[in-house]
C-alpha cells in the first residue's frame, strides 16, 4: 500500500505530518507498534548495570522490561511476564507498593515468580518450576522467559523488542559513530542527572530539538553564547563541523567557559564548537568539549513524554575533589525548561479544531526527516485526515 500524499506546499513551505498524529490515541498505538517495537530503543547507560547482577525493571510505551547483567558480565533482557500465568515477575523497586507484600522478586542472580515460585536466571532460563521436576514430559527449556534484545553503543543500552525482527544496531545508528567519533562517550559518566515530565508528544520534542528557527526567542541566554543560533533564524548551521560559539566561549554554560578540560580526543574545531545528534527515536546528544548533555525520550502518552536528562564527564573530572557540574547543569536546566514550556504551548495548539496541520519554514529542513521517518513507518495504516 503506498502513502497518501502530502497536502501541498503553501509560499514554499513544506507541511507537517497531520495534528492529529500528535493527538490520537491510535495514532501512537501504532507508533508503539510499528516504531518502538520495531526499532531500536535508547534505555539506559551501561554504567546503570555496571555489576554482574545488576538489574533495573524498564517501561517502554507499557512492555515492562527487565534488563540484568549475568554472571558473565554481559547484558539481557526480558519481557517481565512469567511463562506459566502470565504474572508480572517484578516490581519497579519506584513504583508504589502492593496492596499487601508478595513473595518472589530478584535475589542472588535469579528472578522469582511472586505467584507460583517458577525460578529464572539471569539469561532467562528456567532453573526451578516447584513440584514440576518429576512430571513426565515436563522440559524446562521451553519455558524461558520472553526475549529481548539488547545491544550497547557509546556506553549507551539499547532495547529491541521484536528481537526475531531486529538489525544490527549499527544499521539502524547509521553515520553517528563516525561523526562522534573522537568523544569518549563510552568512557564519560553520569556526573548529574535531571528529570522532566512534559505535556508534549514525543514528535514535537524531536521536532523542536531539530530546529533553532525558534532560538532567538525562547532562548536568549543561549543565544548569547551561541549567536548563530539566532542569526538568519538559525539557518545553515554547520553542524558536520560543528556551530560555534561566541569569541572566548567554548561550551555550553552561563560564562561559555568551564575549569574542566576538553576532552583530550577531540579535533580544534570540537574543542571549541558544539555538536548534536538525533538518533532516533528516542536519544537526543548535546556534545560540547567537557561534558556531553543526553536526554532519553519516555513516551507515555499521546500529550506525555518523560525525559531522562543525564550529563556526562571524564572519569579524570569526576575524581577531582572540586568537581561541580552545576555550571553545566543549571545552564541547561534553564534552557531544557524553554524548550519544554514552548512544546507545551506547541501541543496545546495541535489540538484545535482548526488546525489540521502545520508548515516548516526552510530553516526547519531537518524536520522532514522527521516527517519521513514517521510516514514511512506508520503512513499506511495512519488515517490521512
Amino acid at each position: 500500500m503506498s502513502l497518501a500524499p502530502l497536502p501541498p506546499r503553501i509560499a514554499g513551505l513544506e507541511p507537517t505530518l497531520p495534528s492529529s498524529w500528535y493527538t490520537s490515541e491510535r495514532i501512537f498505538a501504532l507508533e508503539k507498534e510499528r516504531i518502538f517495537c520495531r526499532e531500536w530503543v535508547c534505555v539506559a547507560r551501561e554504567e546503570e548495570l555496571a555489576a554482574p547482577g545488576a538489574w533495573r525493571v524498564l517501561d517502554v510505551l507499557g512492555e515492562s522490561l527487565i534488563v540484568a547483567r549475568n554472571r558473565g558480565g554481559a547484558l539481557r533482557a526480558f519481557y517481565n511476564v512469567c511463562r506459566h500465568r502470565g504474572t508480572r515477575l517484578c516490581r519497579d523497586p519506584q513504583a508504589p507498593p502492593p496492596a499487601a507484600p508478595l513473595p518472589g522478586g530478584v535475589a542472588g542472580g535469579r528472578i522469582t515468580c511472586p505467584y507460583h515460585q517458577w525460578t529464572y536466571d539471569f539469561d532467562g532460563q528456567l532453573v526451578s518450576a516447584p513440584h514440576l521436576s518429576s512430571e513426565p514430559g515436563f522440559d524446562r527449556s521451553q519455558f524461558s522467559l520472553y526475549p529481548v534484545a539488547v545491544e550497547c553503543w557509546g556506553g549507551f543500552v539499547f532495547v529491541h523488542l521484536s528481537p526475531a525482527q531486529a538489525p544490527p544496531l549499527a544499521a539502524q545508528l547509521g553515520g553517528i559513530p563516525e561523526r562522534t567519533q573522537r568523544y569518549p562517550l563510552a568512557q564519560l559518566r553520569i556526573g548529574a542527572t535531571l528529570r522532566y515530565s512534559v505535556a508534549a508528544n514525543w514528535k514535537v520534542l524531536c521536532e523542536n530539538y531539530n530546529e533553532c528557527y525558534h532560538c532567538g526567542g525562547v532562548h536568549p541566554e543561549l543565544c548569547a553564547v551561541v549567536p548563530a543560533f539566532r542569526e538568519r533564524g538559525g539557518a545553515d548551521l554547520d553542524w558536520a563541523r560543528g556551530v560555534p560559539h561566541r569569541p572566548g566561549a567554548y561550551t555550553f554554560t552561563a560564562s561559555g567557559t568551564t575549569r574542566r578540560r576538553p576532552f583530550p580526543t577531540l579535533d580544534a574545531d570540537e574543542r571549541v564548537r558544539h555538536k548534536g545528534e538525533l538518533a532516533y527515536p528516542n536519544l537526543f546528544l548535546s556534545l560540547a568539549c567537557d561534558h556531553a548533555a543526553v536526554f532519553i525520550l519516555e513516551p507515555r502518552a499521546p500529550a506525555h513524554t518523560d525525559i531522562v536528562c543525564h550529563f556526562l564527564f571524564e572519569p579524570y573530572e569526576l575524581a577531582r575533589g572540586d568537581f561541580d557540574p552545576r555550571d553545566a547543569t543549571e545552564f541547561w536546566d534553564l534552557v531544557n525548561r524553554q524548550d519544554w514550556a514552548i512544546c507545551e504551548a506547541v501541543q496545546q495548539g495541535l489540538s484545535a479544531r482548526v488546525h489540521a496541520h502545520g508548515y516548516y519554514a526552510p530553516m526547519e529542513d531537518f524536520n522532514l526527516d522527521i516527517r519521513r521517518y514517521v510516514r514511512e513507518r506508520i503512513g499506511e495504516a495512519a488515517d490521512p485526515a
